[in-house]
């Protein structure tokens, strides 16, 4: 689904060189680092916003030279418009994919949704991410993790295959952020999305990942792989194997 091979990407000194990993479908990815190790710029390579220098990225098969319509990007900032109601927020991305029409690049050559279409899968989503009650109101009227609810809703609106995460929660309240780790699990789960989430916590990398990927001081050129079969729920936090697995990955980052 996703691979990567002998990428090299570098600002003023290199970031990545001669890098190579992949990714199968519906897998779930955390990719763990310390700040400015890579990770971020890890996610505008798969996302088509970075391009490498030598070297190339595929997803599905096809060389990423450009954003792709069924990749979804969330945001640490939500990237909510102010002006906006919540259910204007997550209408946003499948009102500009009417607007261009099924033309390959900004919407998949098979979508084709009238307004009432459009209407319903918002609605749907809005009720999936228990938001529906906040239709109206405003982003600055809700909490944050309200906001990023909004975020995630409308990125799964748009139905993507592959779902790139930024830090979605770290600016979030301890109680809110484990209740929406595991709401996103589950929808992720239910979508068969190939998931990519990127963090600087020990604790969320044990948690999401089925596999860790580890980043340290770059230039990145072999990282540090870890599998972490489990099927994630809030007991699993209290666990000897997430225990084992938070032990494993601070050895990784030292």
């Amino acid at each position: 689904m996703i691979v990567l091979r002998e990428v090299r990407f570098a600002y003023e000194t290199p970031v990545f060189e001669f890098f190579s990993w992949q990714a199968a479908t519906g897998e779930v990815w955390t990719v763990l680092g310390p700040s400015g190790c890579g990770k971020s710029t890890l996610l505008l390579l798969l996302a088509g916003l970075r391009l490498p220098q030598s070297g190339e990225v595929r997803i599905a098969g096809q060389v990423v030279t450009r954003p792709r319509p069924r990749t979804g990007l969330v945001l640490q900032e939500y990237g909510l418009l102010p002006w906006a109601t919540v259910r204007e927020n997550v209408a946003l991305g499948l009102r500009i994919r009417r607007f261009y029409g099924p033309d390959g690049r900004h919407a998949p050559r098979e979508f084709s949704l009238e307004p009432q279409a459009v209407a319903e899968r918002v609605d749907y989503w809005l009720a999936r991410l228990g938001i529906a009650p906040l239709a109206e109101v405003y982003p600055q009227q809700i909490s944050g993790g309200q906001r990023q609810r909004t975020a995630i809703a409308r990125t799964l609106a748009l139905e993507p295959d592959v779902l790139l995460l930024d830090e979605p929660f770290s600016a979030l309240d301890a109680p809110t952020r484990e209740s929406l780790q595991l709401l996103t699990l589950d929808l992720c789960a239910e979508t068969a999305v190939t998931v990519v989430l990127v963090t600087h916590s020990i604790e969320e990398a044990a948690f999401m990942g089925q596999k860790i990927m580890v980043l340290t001081d770059p230039p990145n050129r072999r990282p540090v792989l870890l599998e972490n079969a489990h099927t994630p729920d809030a007991a699993y936090r209290r666990s000897p194997e997430y225990l084992a697995m938070c032990r494993r990955l601070r050895e990784a980052l030292q």
